[in-house]
């Protein structure tokens, strides 16, 4: 076996750990794959000459590429989630690398957490406290002493933990729905649609929804998910009332107001209100995107 064979074999062993790592930091399967990708290419070109501990070496290369999107990521004031719905490349939750992927506790309410930390405090927290690796290792990747990435995932622990007794681990996991929900509809993907619909979902609209040609009183997950399917195309996520929806807006103001109501992470009701005075009603906060 060639030395290229050999590193490809190799580093095939630890793929699904490097990209659950990836995964966890950036919370995008799609840029966890090219973070991954970015280290067998820098395998390719250095090699494993001199390196005592390989899986050591590309977690540490990982890191840090992550490290570098997520600085340019908050630069850029981005913070893609994908959904793990509507994204083909994401295993089914039967498959074991689901579970490597987004973990056995809050999977996808945890990355919406995690969104709030700065990069520093998201890397020392997901390599510590979810992959076990030591602060002497991470403290090079994030350019401190390993006392500060100590503290960097401290700081970062109390808030994770502080998001959960305060509740907002529900509210991010509903908010993951919805915007899973506004993918799947942009993209026309009929079946994410319904699997994120409760199979009695009733899709209601207000009379002047309706004349601007919604429809009202949808029932069904199928019937649903085809009245959704391939629009919403200009829809952004938002919160209502201090809840995951969305808004439409035209020319900077809100047409129409998404209201959901989920259950057991299956949307059981979306109510579309138009009535200008009934928007004016309600406390919307369009969040970025």
């Amino acid at each position: 076996m060639g030395d290229h064979d050999w590193l490809a074999e190799r580093f095939e062993l630890d793929r699904t750990r490097l990209r659950a790592i990836a995964y966890r930091m950036l919370g995008s399967v799609h840029e966890a794959d090219d973070a991954v990708q970015e280290a067998w290419f820098r395998l390719g070109r250095s090699g494993a000459s001199g390196v005592e501990n390989l899986s050591g070496w590309l977690t540490t290369v990982v890191a840090r590429v992550c490290l570098d999107m997520l600085r340019q990521r908050k630069a850029k004031r981005e913070e893609p989630l994908d959904d793990v719905g509507q994204d083909s490349s994401v295993p089914a939750k039967d498959d074991p690398e689901h579970e490597a992927l987004l973990g056995d506790s809050v999977g996808l309410a945890l990355l919406v957490v995690l969104q709030t930390l700065t990069p520093a405090e998201r890397v020392s927290f997901v390599l510590h406290d979810l992959f076990a690796v030591p602060f002497e290792d991470i403290a090079p990747i994030v350019g401190r002493s390993p006392a500060a990435a100590r503290q960097l995932a401290s700081r970062a622990r109390r808030r994770v933990r502080g998001a959960a007794a305060n509740g907002d681990v529900d509210r991010a996991r509903q908010r993951a729905i919805v915007e899973a929900f506004l993918a799947a509809s942009r993209g026309g993907d009929l079946g994410a649609l319904i699997a994120l619909l409760d199979p009695d979902v009733v899709l209601s609209a207000d009379d002047t929804a309706v004349r601007m040609g919604a429809e009202d009183g949808v029932r069904g997950a199928d019937a649903v998910a085809g009245t959704f399917a391939g629009r919403a195309r200009v829809a952004r996520a938002a919160i209502v009332d201090g809840m995951p929806g969305a808004v439409w807006l035209a020319g900077g103001r809100p047409r129409v107001v998404f209201r959901f109501a989920i259950d057991r992470d299956r949307i059981t009701t979306i109510e579309l209100v138009a009535d200008p005075e009934r928007i004016q009603e309600l406390d919307l906060l369009i969040l970025e995107g």
